[in-house]
């Protein structure tokens, strides 16, 4: 069991792996058959990646991921609080309307909102990215919160209030601390998604707020794929995810393993 798991472990980390060793190619070292493993290693390629307008787009995508990520915990942890620790009448309507808001592919609405983000003048701007990938994350972190915070307890909300707690104490000292695990994942979720993100990204933006997934796009011309540097320009656009993953790892695991059968 243990041989068969290393085997499955490598061949998804495989194509990460050959990505990382092409991107210290040269372009005729990239191109040969059978591939080289054995060559000597060159930062040409990220030089030449950095030295093309690489940062610009970092600097978008870092923002918007940034920003849209805050604001879907800034709205999301209210309404996952209202949605599990104090629910209403329609609280399962509600959950089902965010459900809903999944299910409609991306390209049936991207001529309004290309026509809207026209007319309202965000057409190119990093707002309207961050206002679609909110609405767009938003959805899946109030589900994934609302789990979270069903885990919290309820002898010990009903501690607090009995000792006089109010309900922004009550989050600050009694809930978020139990439930700060699932809310970093969450985040880190929505980080991936709009880091990722390309479809918005390609038809909404063009010289000024394109991400790091257009610049991506850059490297397939005419003349063909320019293997190594496109190589470079992935490991230099997966580079910041990779390392907000790692950092928080720890927490991602704890985050998402909340609710299991213990």
């Amino acid at each position: 069991m243990t041989v068969a798991t290393w085997i499955i472990a490598i061949l998804f980390v495989f194509p990460l792996l050959w990505m990382i060793l092409t991107a210290f190619k040269q372009e005729n070292d990239a191109y040969t058959d059978p591939p080289k493993l054995f060559f000597t290693p060159t930062f040409d390629q990220i030089s030449n990646v950095l030295n093309s307008g690489f940062l610009p787009y970092l600097g978008n995508s870092a923002f918007v991921t940034v920003i849209s990520t805050l604001l879907v915990l800034l709205l999301g942890i209210p309404a996952a609080y209202a949605l599990s620790l104090a629910p209403v009448k329609g609280t399962k309507n509600a959950l089902g309307f965010f459900l809903s808001t999944k299910m409609l592919p991306i390209v049936a609405a991207i001529i309004p909102l290309y026509v809207i983000s026209q007319n309202t003048n965000l057409l190119d701007t990093v707002w309207a990215l961050i206002i679609l990938y909110t609405a767009m994350n938003l959805p899946l972190a109030i589900w994934m919160m609302r789990s979270f915070f069903l885990e919290v307890p309820g002898e010990m909300i009903e501690a607090a209030r009995i000792d006089g707690a109010n309900l922004p104490t009550l989050l600050r000292k009694i809930i978020m601390p139990v439930v700060a695990p699932g809310i970093a994942a969450t985040a880190l979720i929505c980080v991936i998604f709009s880091w990722t993100e390309f479809f918005y990204a390609v038809n909404l933006t063009a010289a000024r707020a394109g991400t790091v997934p257009v610049f991506l796009v850059g490297f397939i011309t005419s003349e063909g794929l320019y293997w190594a540097q496109l190589s470079a320009a992935a490991l230099l656009a997966s580079l910041p995810v990779m390392i907000v993953g790692w950092i928080a790892q720890n927490h991602l695991v704890r985050g998402l393993s909340m609710g299991a059968v213990k």
